[in-house]
């Protein structure tokens, strides 16, 4: 009965995947106001483990408006600054594990996504995944004028690679973390699971077995950030368009330095398969991470952290 369940719930999300990616275009938004009530509370738990921010703004784009929160310094204020793009469900309270290590050394700014859950404000549909790299040119435009080290996980790999290859003269630098449909597609069942970790009216525990499938690792109900991805994924209902794989011509418009992590294992960016692509771009770094999964940003913060600065900082402008 257990095996039936678990092959019902895979069909019914590879059905979800399918009406998530193809169906019309609408625009995100939390299911109830009960709902977005109870999301906000799980998002301000999870945004404790993050330092203060310097600033905290809503910025108004073409499709919606965008909460950005800025870290920074005296000494920090005028470096070419990290801009953080989540992967979906996440927002800014992901980047736990990484951005106090950033931001000691440089400006780091960050975004809940448009169009997902987070505070983050949907007013227009998006009718092509490129309709992403206008929201973020309209929101950088006036952040990061000389440029910025853009990094995104997941979904917001993705987003990343969008905007660098409509703005690469925005982009110091690209970092890859586990980017799904990037190198390659994201494995069917793999892919299934997250879709079925959205289904509205799903029961919490069948939500949290989706979601460490996901992840890579059980659902820890004592986590904030894994609490509040979880209500995410059951209270926002986000539309968003299909990105697809990188052709070959696209990946020569990534002429910029790029920095890819995939996980060894539970990859949604692709795997090894997707590394070996990766290889193929103008100037790259690729390393598969050992003992990692989608989940590698949380994973291997400090180690990362260290050589994400030094990234960014060789290639400085």
């Amino acid at each position: 009965m257990a095996r039936l369940l678990i092959v019902l719930l895979v069909v019914i999300g590879a059905w979800s995947t399918w009406r998530f990616f193809t169906g019309p275009p609408q625009v995100g938004h939390f299911r109830s106001a009960e709902a977005r009530a109870e999301y906000l509370t799980s998002y301000d738990d999870a945004f404790t483990a993050l330092p203060e921010p310097t600033a905290t703004s809503d910025i108004a784009t073409t499709y919606g408006t965008v909460r950005v929160y800025e870290w920074s310094t005296p000494q920090t204020r005028d470096t070419i600054p990290i801009v953080l793009l989540p992967g979906r469900a996440s927002g800014v309270p992901m980047w736990a594990a990484n951005l106090p290590d950033l931001a000691e050394h440089r400006r780091v700014i960050a975004f809940d996504a448009l169009g997902d859950a987070g505070l983050s404000v949907q007013g227009t549909a998006f009718t092509s995944f490129d309709d992403q790299a206008t929201w973020i040119e309209q929101v950088l435009d006036g952040l990061a004028p000389r440029g910025a080290h853009i990094v995104g996980h997941s979904f917001g790999g993705a987003t990343a690679a969008s905007y660098a290859r409509h703005h690469p003269e925005r982009v110091v630098t690209l970092t890859l973390l586990e980017p799904v449909f990037t190198f390659a597609n994201p494995p069917a069942g793999m892919l299934a699971w997250t879709m079925v970790s959205t289904l509205p009216g799903l029961p919490d525990g069948a939500r949290e077995y989706a979601l460490g499938k996901v992840g890579g690792s059980e659902y820890d109900a004592s986590d904030p950030m894994a609490v509040m991805i979880a209500q995410g994924t059951k209270h926002y209902a986000a539309s968003l368009p299909q990105p697809s794989v990188l052709n070959p011509a696209q990946r020569a418009e990534l002429t910029m330095p790029v920095y890819v992590a995939i996980g060894d294992h539970a990859s949604l960016a692709g795997g090894s398969a997707a590394a070996d692509v990766a290889r193929t771009l103008p100037d790259a770094v690729v390393k598969v991470w050992p003992d990692t999964t989608h989940s590698l940003p949380m994973q291997v913060g400090p180690a990362l952290n260290a050589e994400l600065q030094a990234f960014f900082t060789s290639h400085d402008r």
